[in-house]
Formats: C-alpha cells, sequence, structure tokens
C-alpha cells in the first residue's frame, strides 16, 4: 500500500457473503483485536514495507488478508475485504509487464518474480475469473476524474484535525476527506455521465474511463455503499487546500454544462479539476 494513495472502496452489505464467509465477517466485526478505522491505512502500509524490505523481498504476503473495512448504517453491517493478496497480485503484475526486465530486476529478484507470478496463475486458474473482483481501487499521489462521478458534492466529509504547536498541520492525524453514498446512486450518476460524454463527445467518451469504473460498480450487490477515500493525499495538502477542493461538484457541474449547451462553463470546470489534480501529480517527481 503507497503512503500517497487515493481508494475507492465498495462495501456490500453483510448478507451479499454467503457461509460460512458471512459468519467470518459477522465474528469479525464483533472482535476487539481487529484494526480500527483509523489506523487501518497505516497498518496496511506498514504490512507492505515489511514485505519489501525484506531479504529477499516479498512483493506478495503469502496468505489472504482476514481484515476489512467495516460500515454501519443503522443495525446493518457492511463489509469492504481489504484483499491485500489479491491486491498485491494485481498490482505486481501490471508493475512487471509495464517495466523493462532488466530494471524489474534490480526491484525484484527474478526468480522471486517468476515465482510470484507462477503462484497468482495457480490462483486464477484454481478460482476463476470471478474471484479477482477486488472492492478496493487504489491510485498513488491523485484521484482520476472518472472517481468523482458515483458521487454528489453534498455527500462530502471533510474532517482537518487540529496541529500540535509547530507541527505542520498536514502531519496530524485524523485528516480525511471522504464521500460515501448508495450503490443506487452511483450508478444512476455513472449512467448519467457516461450518456452525456457519449452524446456530445463520440469515440473520445472512452478516454474518460467512466464506463470502467460503471462496469466495476455493476459487479457488486445492489445495496452496497460506495466511498471514496482521499487516504494518504490529504497529507499532501493543507486546511486551505482541502477545503477548496470541491472536485466532485465541479466535475458534476462540467458535465451539466456539457449536456445543456454551456461549454465555457463544462471548460472551466473540467480544467479546475485537472489541473489541481496535475499539480498533486507533479509532486511524485519532485519527490
Amino acid at each position: 500500500m503507497l503512503p500517497y494513495a487515493a481508494y475507492l472502496r465498495v462495501y456490500e452489505p453483510l448478507t451479499a457473503f454467503a457461509e460460512p464467509e458471512r459468519k467470518v465477517w459477522a465474528d469479525y466485526a464483533d472482535s476487539r483485536d481487529r484494526p480500527r478505522r483509523a489506523t487501518a491505512l497505516n497498518a496496511e502500509h506498514g504490512e507492505s514495507v515489511l514485505r519489501l524490505l525484506g531479504t529477499p523481498p516479498q512483493p506478495v504476503p503469502a496468505q489472504e488478508s482476514p481484515n476489512a473495512y467495516l460500515r454501519r448504517v443503522e443495525d446493518r453491517l457492511y463489509v469492504c475485504p481489504w484483499q491485500t493478496r489479491l491486491r498485491s497480485w494485481l498490482a505486481f503484475s501490471r508493475l512487471r509487464g509495464a517495466t523493462p526486465a532488466k530494471l524489474m530486476e534490480h526491484l525484484v529478484p527474478k526468480a522471486i518474480a517468476e515465482q510470484t507470478a507462477d503462484d497468482f496463475d495457480r490462483y486464477k486458474r484454481r478460482a476463476g475469473s470471478s474471484a479477482l473482483r477486488t472492492h478496493i481501487r487504489t491510485t498513488a499521489w491523485h484521484v482520476p476524474p472518472a472517481w468523482f462521478v458515483p458521487f454528489d458534492g453534498n455527500e462530502r466529509w471533510l474532517v482537518l484535525g487540529a496541529a500540535a504547536p509547530g507541527q505542520d498541520v498536514t502531519t496530524t492525524t485524523g485528516r480525511n476527506l471522504i464521500y460515501v453514498t448508495s450503490m443506487a446512486q452511483a450508478r444512476r450518476r455513472a449512467a448519467r455521465a457516461l450518456n452525456v460524454l457519449r452524446r456530445h463527445l463520440g469515440d473520445v467518451a472512452s478516454n474518460f474511463d467512466v464506463e470502467d469504473v460503471a462496469r466495476w460498480l455493476e459487479e457488486f450487490h445492489p445495496h452496497s455503499l460506495v466511498e471514496l477515500d482521499y487516504g494518504g493525499l490529504v497529507h499532501l495538502m493543507d486546511d486551505d487546500a482541502l477545503q477548496a477542493d470541491q472536485s466532485v461538484a465541479e466535475l458534476s457541474a462540467a458535465l451539466t454544462g456539457l449536456d445543456t449547451g454551456q461549454e465555457e462553463l463544462a471548460y472551466a470546470m473540467y480544467q479546475r479539476v485537472i489541473l489541481r489534480w496535475k499539480s498533486m501529480q507533479q509532486l511524485e517527481s519532485a519527490n
């Protein structure tokens, strides 16, 4: 898990899981030993760092994570499994496919890389393609514009936290910027955005990745919850930047402007979103 990453998560209702997994998650929710929300990201990151800094490095954990993010709405429990092993396999496959072989050998020894790939192939043959569905998507150093589409500006939940004297505000704990919505709303907004983009931009609409997000949402229980979590990105932004970040509302305004013929408004709102996150991405090369 990366320290400066954002997350798009789906929480399925407990009833969406078949037994015995349903009982496992019910017992997990009652456990006092499970990682709590405030420390979960640090726990995930710490596990991955220990694996990668080990000798030899371990790109993928030997066992799947038993942990999950949980939400409760009234008396209903929603579960978002971490799936650390599966997500690590998928991330490793993407990295290996995009990295020259000689450079890859400097990152992970060839024998370990090949063993990791073989283990993943065996898992896929045994479990089938449906087992490759992940409840969490991760992106480093920015939030893709398509991730804002499922949400409404009124669903924004911002917590800034208080800095101790002399402490940099961006290092305080408890800072969060999160959006949460129902699956029904998320699917409706994604479908509407996709329709607007296709009608007005034609084939270019595929460049915005909204269809990919929409298809992913269709893989889950219709009564799920969808969450956008700025995660570690809040530590790259001061309070003023977080308060000013209205990316969801701005992208929604851009889509409305496009659909109603207000092209200047659409362009201005879209540019605000793109430039905000382009400047954030540039921090990666400066780091």
